[in-house]
């Protein structure tokens, strides 16, 4: 028989829109002859929709868009993810998270997920009850082992009693093949992570696996698609786009399908892609049509300018450079040329006016008492001006303000509050600089995009004369390095020390990611691309002191 896999991009709590996208799909898979279709997890409501779990009108909103979807299907059986009401009595969460199979306008058969992940961006046992049941489907004569999403990771995360994927093997029952309804957040590397772990299960087994991922950006996360059919024998035999809404059609005959994008990864074409979606959905799921953005001459504004004319069009993305009396003409040309090469609107408004009016008005409280090395003021200053003015372009124009920090910025406090980060949505702040050099060159490979010169120039804040990053910062290799190994492998000074750093370096680094962990609080939400990014996934207090 024929299978669509389906990955769908829902809005959380659009019910009406996910479901006419639901119910397109079914329409669409019918028509080419499928008796089965599958989608993502938690399909109807999008995931993940938090503490909306907790409110009754939101349950009884996907209550009534399940029971008018499955009038309206078609004659094909759909396995949905879906939101479960627990019933019966006892000690429990309220709720499962869910794959229904839906078969001629009923609800037949409820497959509960059985591991729910509580790390890093998850914390799906705050909402949801474990099944325990493993769940078993038949379709066209075959049988169908069907996992949700954490329930096929098993052996990679280590830390649950249980082997849902075992279970279905263990029980004597026949399975013919895999089913994994999956809202898998996309972060670098992680495509080659999930096809060695399909690997092992379908070779262990002997069975094909149908990989089915729900795409878009939620919030911080980005979901990539990229669902897949991969045999028994471990090879990816069909494969749906990334990063965009496709349908995969499977012959299960055969085991077979199409390669709508190659099989394996090219990383940095992902990050740049996962970016580029991440942008384009939170402005337009938080209902904004164009984006306004400071352009500083350097590689950071660059780059972001760069993603978000990709996602939303040169027509919606306004660039403004804001120079100061410390700004290079070099800089100033370079924003010019970006902006010229993107097809970007482009604005000067000078601050230095502004900036001596601060300075005049707070000379009777400052005095001229010299200015100490550490003090940091007028930078700031120059900074929160830039900020004001950006904010107020926003307002006026109901453009979304993007901040254009980098990680590594962001990890040691290198970055004004109410100033350079000011802003709705941070589009790089996870990404390191050294990965922001790589995504610019990847965004010239083709013809010059980001000025040369930008690439090329010592990155600089010219918030004061003959200013360079590296005065007061480690060497970028060297600061991405040592903060990789802290904030995604959780090590601390003397594991640092021992890779080969020096350790007062070690130690100054760690300080300063340990003492603006306030400012990154009151930070923008951002993209997440990596392992380990600043917000919901990463849990510190701001008062602390521990540190090793």
């Amino acid at each position: 028989m024929k299978i669509a896999l389906v990955q769908i991009n829902p809005v959380i709590g659009d019910f009406s829109r996910n479901s006419r996208k639901i119910l397109d799909a079914c329409h669409e898979a019918q028509e080419s002859g499928c008796e089965l279709i599958i989608f993502p997890e938690l399909s109807l409501s999008g995931y993940p929709p938090y503490d909306l779990l907790e409110r009754p009108a939101y349950l009884a909103a996907h209550d009534q868009a399940l029971e008018h979807l499955c009038s309206a299907l078609p004659e094909i059986d759909v396995l949905l993810g879906c939101i479960e009401k627990r019933v019966g009595k006892g000690y429990g969460k309220k709720l499962y998270n869910s794959g229904f199979l839906i078969r001629k306008s009923s609800v037949v058969q409820r497959i509960q997920k059985q591991l729910l992940p509580t790390y890093d961006v998850f914390d799906e046992k705050r909402w949801f009850e474990a099944g325990n049941v493993p769940g078993v489907i038949e379709c066209g004569g075959l049988r169908f082992g069907v996992t949700i999403c954490e329930d096929i990771w098993h052996s990679e995360i280590d830390e649950y009693n249980t082997d849902p994927v075992e279970t279905f093997f263990n029980s004597g029952n026949r399975v013919d093949c895999l089913i994994n309804m999956s809202a898998s957040p996309f972060q670098r590397g992680k495509e080659s992570v999930r096809h060695r772990l399909f690997r092992t299960v379908c070779t262990r087994h002997k069975v094909p696996l149908l990989y089915v991922n729900q795409v878009g950006g939620q919030d911080s996360l980005l979901f990539d698609g990229r669902s897949m059919l991969m045999d028994g024998d471990g090879i990816i035999k069909a494969k749906a786009r990334g990063f965009v809404e496709d349908m995969l059609i499977i012959e299960s005959s055969s085991w077979s399908g199409d390669l709508h994008e190659k099989a394996e990864e090219n990383s940095l074409a992902a990050v740049h892609d996962a970016l580029v979606m991440g942008v384009r959905d939170y402005v337009r799921k938080c209902g904004f049509r164009s984006v306004v953005l400071g352009l500083s001459g350097g590689i950071d504004s660059a780059l972001t300018a760069a993603i978000a004319v990709r996602a939303l069009g040169p027509e919606n993305v306004l660039g403004v450079a804001l120079p100061s009396p410390y700004s290079s003409d070099d800089s100033m040309e370079d924003a010019k040329e970006l902006a010229e090469n993107l097809g970007c609107r482009f604005e000067v408004i000078p601050i230095s006016n502004l900036f001596n009016s601060f300075k005049e008005s707070l000379c009777p409280l400052f005095g001229d008492t010299p200015v100490a090395p550490s003090d940091l003021t007028e930078q700031n200053l120059q900074a929160r001006i830039r900020g004001n003015l950006l904010m107020a372009l926003s307002n006026k124009f109901g453009y979304l303000l993007l901040s254009t920090g980098n990680k590594s910025e962001m990890a040691v406090g290198y970055c004004t509050l109410y100033g350079d980060m000011n802003g709705g949505l941070a589009v790089i702040s996870d990404v390191p600089k050294l990965l922001v050099y790589e995504l610019s060159r990847y965004v010239n490979r083709d013809k010059e995009v980001i000025p040369l010169r930008t690439m090329t120039k010592a990155p600089t804040a010219e918030l004061k004369p003959d200013q360079c990053d590296q005065d007061d910062l480690p060497d970028y290799a060297i600061l991405d390095r040592i903060l990789e190994l802290h904030l995604e492998e959780h090590l601390g000074v003397e594991e640092i020390v021992a890779h080969g750093f020096e350790k007062d370096m070690v130690v100054d680094v760690l300080r300063r990611v340990r003492l603006n962990e306030y400012k990154r609080k009151q930070a923008p939400l951002g993209l997440k691309v990596t392992s380990k990014a600043f917000g919901y996934g990463r849990r510190f207090p701001n008062v602390q002191n521990f540190q090793g």
